[in-house]
């Protein structure tokens, strides 16, 4: 067996024996991102794992990122939540940020939903903003690069519509019903761990992005290869603009700060939504 479906069978067999004991089968994946670990506080009955607990499993070491598989019940159903991911720029090869996604496909989630916190390139951004993720542009390493892990989808999988089109609807209804304003743009995802120069800023709004971070984008090529239906959505947390002051400078403090002002909107709509779901 190809080492790395090896580690992945292994890790969701040490998941799946806990929540056989406790009579849970997940059917909705959700990654927080910085600063947005507070949906997991939402969620009821919780059964929480450590990324340090699963076999072959890589720890989370973001600011910002408890590093906790929690499993309880949200919006009606039952769920999956990773209170923290795993990131490139933490020095992880591909195969094992995306270790968690293919691990709850083996779960048996059938919708995956991703969050992060994002610099707001587009002029329109404001911070504490909430953007669904219509399409994005990849500047990380293809997570699928290497031999292909027959089980989990095709060599080429097609990335036509990597955000869900009916969830996307479903969040717009959803959100004007609770008199939450939404935004909607292209995630621009890079290698991290620096934040972007302004002239890359402005090279990203050039070519399309509306929000920029990085994370993500490894998660739902891996989601989409396994024929996972995913939403995302970005809390704006700063301006990423090319016409700072002379001394403005971008601070990891004040992102979470950021992230946790708008996190709790952000944890009302993906239950609201999940509740919906058929």
């Amino acid at each position: 067996m190809d080492p790395r479906a090896e580690r992945i069978y292994k890790a969701a067999d040490y998941v799946k024996g806990i929540l056989e004991t406790k009579g849970l089968q997940p059917s909705v994946g959700i990654v927080l991102g910085s600063g947005l670990g507070r949906l997991a506080e939402q969620i009821s009955d919780p059964v929480t794992i450590p990324y340090r607990d699963i076999p072959g499993f890589p720890v989370s070491t973001a600011l910002g990122h408890k590093g906790n598989f929690i499993i309880g019940t949200l919006g009606g159903k039952t769920v999956i939540a990773m209170q923290g991911r795993i990131h490139y720029y933490e020095g992880y090869p591909m195969d094992l940020v995306t270790l968690p996604i293919r691990v709850m496909k083996v779960i048996g989630i059938k919708f995956l939903f991703v969050s992060n916190a994002a610099g707001g390139v587009n002029y329109d951004f404001k911070v504490g903003d909430l953007m669904i993720i219509k399409d994005h542009i990849n500047m990380l390493p293809n997570p699928l690069i290497g031999p292909n892990l027959d089980d989990f989808g095709p060599r080429f999988p097609d990335m036509t519509r990597p955000y869900d089109h009916s969830l996307i609807a479903l969040a717009k209804e959803t959100a004007a019903e609770m008199g939450i304003s939404l935004k909607e743009g292209v995630y621009f995802g890079g290698t991290g761990p620096t934040y972007e120069t302004p002239h890359e800023y402005r090279y990203i709004r050039i070519i399309g992005g509306d929000a920029t971070g990085m994370s993500t984008v490894p998660e739902v090529i891996v989601a989409r290869h396994s024929d996972i239906p995913v939403f995302g959505m970005s809390v704006i947390t700063n301006e990423a603009h090319d016409d700072y002051a002379e001394d403005y400078v971008n601070d990891g403090d004040d992102v979470i700060k950021a992230a946790n002002a708008a996190a709790d909107r952000m944890s009302s709509l993906f239950a609201r939504i999940i509740e919906k779901l058929g």
